[in-house]
């Protein structure tokens, strides 16, 4: 097991330097209200939470924060304690410094090679902001704009309702919006039916409703983007994010693919669960790959740490102010999100789907967020961008403990009432918040049963 605290390094006197700190100059954090070719929000505005341009900075606590930091490493290692991943490693990113870098277990339970900070993981559905910000430079590029009809740019793009189709734009398909049932030939997509036949299927499918008028996450129509970003640059979609993100932001060992993922020095095996709470590796499964804009990108925790870093507006060279207001501006509401899981119940008063990103109003905060999940990885990330906090997890087997970690760690830096909501200090995960508000709770020498 590896943990760093890189929290209040300078103040401590350690070192601030290298990929733990923003890179190459960065730009003055303010926000200003300036959005360009911004998707127009498809429900009423006052029933979301605001995008970060409205949002007023405020700092934490510095004792609030090392007591998160400090209860965090616990319940860390109340996880390896209880074997509730087989390999994880996590960061905690606040005002663009690396304060907490953790990393645990095996990136091959067989051999038992450890988890590194340079080891990488499938992202999983914390692709498709990748996706999303690879369009949004190319829309300042002037090679398309967010309402960019997709039947304009795919002859083979056709929905089952004429209108829709001829409808439908690149903000729907980004923005979950684009009026297909959820999930829409996922099922085949396992099955191994190959992507160029599922999309040029689309219109033997109901839509349920029209282009932007609700919710509805697809992986195989979101990656749709990848033709458009063809037909509008003549570049490859992989290559245009390594030109455009991953390069620029110095994340090394960020790639596409299967065979890339295999290609990495280090990198983690996906898991099932085996006897006597042991993990059994076996080999990644190809087809969420095939929808590289959704599911495909690889990455370690020290890449997903320069990631944060430029989403919380750190590499204004790269993704500037502008450009993230659109990224993170609320689309369409998705309220079924609310009731998600025991933490969003208890937390969540709003629920939205933006651009690749989430945006929730946990305890009255802006949230943005989002997971992902394909065979044997999980991943989570998620940010205030009021306070310029953020965290990202990455483990390489299917168990939910580690989920409700990244909630516990949120409840700490705002100040909440603590709830278990890992189960890291209980026979089980709480099933709902405190029904009486408590203070804040102080770091305890003995978990709470």
């Amino acid at each position: 097991m590896r943990i760093r605290h890189l929290a209040l390094a300078c103040a401590t006197g350690l070192a601030c330097t290298g990929i733990h700190a923003a890179q190459a100059q960065p730009q003055p954090q303010v926000r200003t209200q300036a959005r360009t070719q911004a998707p127009q929000p498809t429900v009423a505005a006052n029933i979301l939470p605001p995008a970060s341009a409205d949002i007023a900075a405020e700092e934490l606590p510095q004792a609030r924060i090392q007591a998160a930091l400090a209860d965090y490493q616990r319940w860390l290692g109340e996880l390896d304690a209880r074997h509730g991943a087989a390999g994880l490693a996590t960061a905690v990113v606040i005002d663009d410094k690396v304060v907490f870098e953790h990393t645990q277990g095996y990136a091959n339970a067989a051999t038992q090679a450890p988890v590194t900070p340079a080891t990488v993981f499938r992202l999983a559905s914390l692709s498709k902001a990748f996706a999303t910000a690879a369009t949004g430079i190319e829309v300042d590029h002037g090679k398309l704009g967010w309402d960019t009809k997709l039947a304009d740019v795919l002859p083979y793009f056709k929905l089952k309702d004429v209108q829709a189709t001829e409808q439908a734009t690149v903000a729907d398909i980004l923005g979950q919006r684009v009026g297909l049932p959820h999930n829409t030939y996922d099922n085949l997509l396992e099955d191994d039916v190959p992507y160029d036949e599922l999309v040029r299927k689309l219109d033997e499918v109901d839509n349920t409703c029209a282009p932007g008028l609700c919710y509805g996450y697809q992986n195989v129509a979101f990656s749709l983007i990848g033709d458009v970003l063809f037909a509008r640059t003549g570049n490859f979609f992989d290559k245009l994010v390594d030109r455009d993100i991953f390069k620029p932001l110095q994340m090394q060992t960020a790639s596409y693919g299967r065979s890339a993922l295999e290609s990495s020095k280090s990198w983690a095996r996906p898991h099932h669960a085996g006897r006597n709470h042991g993990w059994i590796p076996f080999e990644p499964k190809e087809a969420y790959y095939r929808v590289a804009p959704a599911a495909g990108v690889n990455a370690s925790i020290r890449d997903m740490e320069l990631w944060l870093i430029a989403q919380m507006g750190g590499r204004q060279d790269v993704l500037p102010t502008a450009l993230l207001d659109v990224l993170h501006a609320p689309g369409v509401a998705t309220p079924t999100e609310v009731r998600a899981t025991p933490w969003r119940h208890a937390r969540l008063s709003n629920a939205s789907y933006a651009l690749g990103w989430r945006v929730y109003t946990y305890s009255g905060e802006t949230l943005f967020f989002h997971a992902g999940a394909v065979a044997g990885y999980r991943t989570m990330i998620g940010f205030f961008p009021k306070y310029h906090a953020g965290v990202v997890t990455l483990w390489n087997s299917s168990g939910a403990m580690p989920s409700g970690l990244m909630p516990m760690v949120f409840d700490d830096l705002l100040g909440l009432p603590h709830v278990d909501w890992a189960g890291v200090e209980s026979a089980t995960p709480a099933r709902s918040a405190p029904a009486k508000a408590r203070p804040a709770r102080k770091a305890r020498k003995h978990p709470q049963h």
